[in-house]
């Protein structure tokens, strides 16, 4: 069976559900340790700013850093996929992300605690587009949305870990251990991947160009100029930081200062947040196929979201049963992602996706850099007796990611919808 040719009807057909299986479940395990250290600054950020003596500034970069390393890999990591597979790029980074982590965790400044939070957003940088791209080789492209949900769905148990099992483990042997034992986990998490994960399915031949490097660079400007990339960028861009944001850098600290909650209740209101993610990611999936179409979905999910910031900054201090209920709205709003994805996905061609992929998920991740970097500006702007900020300098912060999401979703409307556009074709 040629790649190629299975493509058109079925890219993993006649293979054994075991082998698919275990693959979906590699490509899970490493998206889990991307998930998990992406977001775990927010649980632990007072106990940060109190060893090291972070203001709210130095916590939105200290958070934002993990997501300029990952941009910044974005553009090489593309190339580099499509010259040489996802399995090597994943192997090689899975390195990276593990000096990363050590390097955080016995870390004695600010400056150093930046460097490891980078170099770990260098190493998870493949762990998303390494496994979309795989699958982009071994399933038909109406699966990809179901399989971007499954993915993110179960890799969510990363987004969990970041909240409670994380405060709890900070509680009883501290932060720095904590991530030490992460360090050693992600390290087997990467040998297994590299025994289990294969580019092509079983018997799949795939032929590789010989193009130059200057021939893939010159691939990024193909992708830059395929019709509704701009407008599906910009949803790339605001759409997932408003959503990681929250939850992993400004929920723990406005719990905390706003709410007075410590350690444990911050983790566990998190972590409410965590797992609605979760569940939403799988239901999120298949919205593309209920409503014929990627954009529906997709504003109707950044709509949802624009309202319920809205709503915070309106009401500033909720009680807690508002609190905890609009943690749970907020989750289902922000979990459109997989759909977003998929309407990325599907405006390249088979010989543009790894590249296509990276740079789609270099304005995600650029979005998430820029805007904790932003509303980190824009807290600090105000006093903090004590270091706790005010209620106001969180809305404030929410005001601005309400904004930007609005922008972003105005953009969004001109983009073409290749599943609306099938489906009008058809009737």
């Amino acid at each position: 069976m040629r790649v190629d040719e299975a493509g058109a009807g079925g890219r993993a057909s006649g293979i054994r559900p075991a082998t698919v299986i275990l693959l979906v479940a590699a490509m899970c395990l490493i998206h889990i340790v991307s998930q998990f250290l992406r977001n775990s600054i927010g649980v632990i950020a007072p106990d940060l700013a109190r060893d090291i003596g972070l203001g709210a500034a130095g916590i939105g970069l200290l958070s934002s850093a993990f997501f300029l390393g990952f941009a910044s890999a974005q553009i090489p990591l593309g190339v580099a996929i499509d010259r040489w597979g996802p399995r090597l790029a994943m192997s090689v980074s899975m390195a990276i992300a593990v000096t990363g982590v050590i390097v955080f965790a016995t870390a004695s400044s600010a400056s150093l605690l930046v460097l490891g939070r980078v170099l770990i957003g260098l190493g998870c940088s493949s762990f998303f587009m390494g496994p979309l791209t795989i699958y982009s080789r071994w399933f038909p492209p109406e699966r990809f949305s179901m399989l971007v949900g499954i993915q993110l769905g179960f890799s969510g148990l990363g987004v969990l870990g970041a909240t409670a099992p994380l405060a709890l483990a900070t509680a009883a042997i501290g932060w720095r251990a904590s991530f030490l034992v992460v360090a050693a986990i992600a390290a087997l998490v990467g040998v297994l991947v590299y025994v289990i994960a294969r580019d092509d399915p079983p018997g799949g031949v795939r032929t590789r160009k010989s193009e130059s490097l200057r021939d893939s660079i010159r691939g990024l400007i193909d992708v830059a100029r395929v019709p509704s990339f701009a407008p599906v960028f910009a949803m790339h861009f605001a759409g997932y930081s408003i959503f990681v944001t929250m939850l992993g850098l400004w929920g723990g600290p406005y719990l905390a200062h706003v709410h007075g909650y410590d350690l444990k209740q911050r983790g566990e209101t998190l972590l409410v947040l965590a797992i609605v993610n979760v569940l939403a990611s799988f239901a999120w999936g298949p919205a593309d196929r209920l409503f014929s179409s990627y954009k529906r979905p997709v504003l109707l999910g950044a709509a949802a979201t624009v309202a319920a910031l809205l709503w915070l900054v309106a009401v500033g201090r909720p009680e807690s049963g508002a609190l905890i209920t609009w943690f749970v709205l907020f989750g289902l709003a922000t979990s459109y992602t997989p759909v977003v994805t998929a309407h990325g996905r599907s405006l390249f061609p088979p010989e543009l996706v790894g590249r296509g992929l990276t740079l789609m998920n270099l304005g995600t991740m650029s979005g998430v850099f820029m805007l904790q970097a932003a509303t980190g500006a824009v807290i600090s702007l105000f006093d903090a007796p004590g270091g706790v900020y005010p209620v106001d300098a969180y809305r404030a912060a929410f005001a601005v990611e309400a904004l930007i999401l609005t922008l972003a979703i105005l953009v969004y409307r001109r983009a073409r919808d290749p599943v609306r556009e099938a489906a009008v074709r058809g009737s």
